[in-house]
C-alpha cells in the first residue's frame, strides 16, 4: 500500500474522487507499469495522459527521430525537438508533466529477437504502430507472453481500436488473420491524417488502459470500436475468438516470426 502526500492527493484528487477509482485505484495506477509502442500520432496523447494519471512505471519505444511532418499530430514533440529520438523528446515531456513516474525509453525498433524481452516487464501494452508487419508482431508477442493489449489505427478521418485478453477474447489475428499485401491499404504516409483523430483513438487507447489497471468499466474485448470523424458517428462491432486462429488458436503459434513490412509503411501514427 502506497501512502499518498498532501501533493500527491491534490495532484489525483480527480481520480481518488471518483467512485470507481478511489483511493485503492489510485495506488493500482501508481504501482502499475504499462508499455508504449510507437511515439507518435498515437503514442503522443496516450503517453500525456498515463503520465499524468501516475502511471508508475511507463516504457516507450520508438527507433525514429523528430521530423517536421510528424509536427501536424505528434503532440509529444515540437519544432525545438526536430532531429531528437522521440523516445526522448516524449520523456521530457511526460516529466514535465509529472516527474513522479518513471519513464523508460527504448529507442529501437521491435522485431522477434528483442520485443519478447521489452514487453516482458510490464502488465499492459498499447499499440502506437502504422504498420501491419509491426501490428502482427505485437500481437503475435502479447499472446505467447499472455499480456493484455490495446490496439489502434487510424487513417484520414477514422480510426479503430479493440482490447486483447489473450486466450480469452479475440486477438488481432482472430479478426484480420494476416497481413495485407504490400500497397493494397495505404498508410497515413501516402493517404494523410487528420491529426486530431490521432488524439481522439490515442486518448480512448489511454482510458482503456487506466480501465483495465483500476477495474473500472469493460475494456473493449471482443468489441472492435470505429469512427468516422467527418460524420463523428461511432460503432462498435461485436467480435468472436476464434478457436482455430493461427495465433492464439488451439494450434496457435510457440514462437515468433518477423512479418514483411512494406517499404511505404511508416513506424507509428
Amino acid at each position: 500500500m502506497i501512502d499518498l502526500n498532501d501533493e500527491e492527493l491534490e495532484r489525483y484528487s480527480r481520480h481518488i474522487i471518483l467512485e470507481d477509482v478511489g483511493i485503492e485505484g489510485q495506488e493500482k495506477i501508481l504501482n502499475s507499469k504499462v508499455l508504449i509502442i510507437g511515439a507518435g500520432g498515437l503514442g503522443s496523447p496516450i503517453a500525456y495522459y498515463l503520465a499524468a494519471a501516475g502511471v508508475g512505471e511507463i516504457g516507450i519505444v520508438d527507433g525514429d527521430v523528430v521530423d517536421l511532418s510528424n509536427l501536424q499530430r505528434q503532440i509529444a514533440h515540437t519544432t525545438a525537438d526536430v532531429g531528437i529520438p522521440k523516445v526522448e523528446s516524449a520523456k521530457a515531456k511526460m516529466l514535465a508533466v509529472n516527474p513522479h513516474v518513471k519513464v523508460n525509453i527504448y529507442h529501437t525498433m521491435l522485431y522477434s529477437g528483442n520485443i519478447l524481452e521489452i514487453i516482458g516487464p510490464y502488465d499492459f501494452i498499447i499499440d502506437g504502430t502504422d504498420n501491419f508487419a509491426s501490428k502482427f508482431l505485437i500481437n503475435d508477442a502479447c499472446v505467447l507472453l499472455n499480456k493484455p493489449l490495446s490496439h489502434g489505427g487510424i487513417l484520414r478521418f477514422s480510426g479503430q481500436t479493440m482490447t486483447i485478453k489473450p486466450r480469452e477474447s479475440a486477438c488481432y489475428a482472430c479478426v484480420f488473420d494476416s497481413p495485407p499485401p504490400a500497397g493494397v491499404v495505404p498508410t497515413c504516409s501516402s493517404a494523410g491524417i487528420l491529426g486530431a483523430v490521432a488524439g481522439m483513438l490515442g486518448t480512448i487507447q489511454a482510458a482503456e488502459a487506466l480501465k483495465f489497471i483500476t477495474g473500472a468499466g469493460t475494456p473493449l474485448y471482443n468489441t472492435l470500436l470505429a469512427f468516422d470523424a467527418k460524420s463523428m458517428l461511432f460503432r462498435s462491432v461485436k467480435l468472436k475468438r476464434n478457436p482455430k486462429c493461427r495465433v492464439c488458436g488451439e494450434n496457435g503459434i510457440t514462437e515468433l516470426r518477423d512479418y514483411e513490412q512494406a517499404l511505404c509503411e511508416v513506424k507509428n501514427a
